[in-house]
């Protein structure tokens, strides 16, 4: 059963409105800001009212959040239906290859079949009202898995290599097929892209957060798996802003979301250790195979030409800011927390 928690009593203005789910998520929480701003009614699906990213987006007028199991039977399509929206952004997802690999029925689902359901919903709904409704599928560059070519495009075989990559291969092509049925449908083949919103479980979040730790003598070593995994990494309001241009645009598409630069696991280590003044990380960083994928891809390096052409999208923040965005966001979080006699942790 959905419930609904207006974070203000929502008002019934006129204007688009726009469903997320996965609103408290990294990209969803930013998707929400950047809607919000600009006038929209928002609704977001959430598991519970207490989840990561909430506390930053939660109590705005507009936005109002709905308590959803998105594998109960209907109730995704009942919620569709009810608010017809005129944007759907598919957010929602098991999005750690990691975890993939120890539930793959579950990321099976919730990437791909929910995803599917969304589409349906979509296209029922466009049916019904008579006018478009926009979804855009967080798609990504896991799809292509051990690719032949770097950088890859909109044209790279897909091959996923991981659960996770062959779920949102599942939702990435039905999202060709309901286009096919004149649903404005889009994809955002998103490679990796972070900010200080990432979770832990995130090598990236896990490195900065601990990078601070260790500079503010809290942790020791940070454990990590392939330092030498090269990865095309992102600024996630920058990815945000492309999803919503795929949303707007002409014509619905597939497009990539990269930097074309693409960086090691170690040169992350790298800029994060230099931003709190330590040159040689070697005694601080150990590395453990329980944290090394099954299947690595070697490189993956996104040519996002098309995205730049179509939707006049171009990433704004370079690796290194970044890097040191999400370190001075960890440092700040440690001192806050120390300075109100709370748990660093908290």
């Amino acid at each position: 059963m959905a419930h609904s928690h207006p974070a203000q009593a929502a008002d019934s203005r006129p204007g688009r409105t726009a469903l997320i789910t996965g609103i408290s998520g990294q990209d969803g929480s930013y998707l929400a800001d950047s809607l919000l701003a600009d006038g929209y009614e928002v609704h977001g699906i959430v598991r519970s009212s207490i989840e990561e990213n909430l506390p930053l987006i939660g109590g705005r007028e507009g936005l109002t959040l709905h308590t959803l199991d998105l594998l109960a039977p209907g109730e995704l399509e009942l919620l569709v239906a009810r608010l017809q929206p005129n944007e759907i952004y598919s957010l929602a997802a098991v999005s750690s290859v990691f975890e993939s690999w120890r539930s793959p029925q579950l990321t099976g689902a919730v990437n791909g079949q929910v995803v599917v359901r969304l589409l349906d919903s979509a296209h029922t709904l466009q049916e019904a009202v008579g006018r478009p409704v926009h979804l855009v599928h967080a798609s990504s560059a896991e799809i292509f898995g051990q690719a032949a070519d770097s950088p890859q495009t909109e044209e790279t075989s897909i091959r996923p290599t991981s659960p996770y990559g062959a779920s949102k291969a599942y939702a990435h092509l039905s999202v060709g097929v309901f286009r096919g049925r004149s649903l404005s449908a889009s994809n955002c083949i998103l490679y990796n892209h972070e900010s200080p919103r990432r979770p832990e479980t995130f090598v990236t979040r896990k490195i900065t957060a601990g990078v601070a730790r260790i500079k503010r003598g809290l942790q020791e070593t940070i454990e990590l798996g392939n330092l030498d995994a090269r990865r095309d990494w992102g600024w996630a309001p920058d990815y945000v802003q492309a999803m919503r241009l795929a949303a707007a645009a002409p014509e619905s598409g597939d497009f990539v979301i990269a930097t074309g630069v693409a960086h090691t696991i170690g040169e992350f280590l790298d800029a994060a250790f230099s931003r709190v003044g330590i040159s040689d990380w070697s005694k601080l960083v150990k590395q453990n195979p329980e944290f090394v994928r099954p299947v690595d891809p070697s490189e993956q390096r996104g040519d996002a030409s098309k995205a730049a052409e179509v939707l006049g999208w171009r990433p704004t923040v370079g690796f290194e800011a970044i890097v040191q965005r999400m370190v001075d966001n960890d440092l700040a979080l440690i001192d806050a927390a120390q300075s109100s006699g709370r748990p660093v942790d908290e």
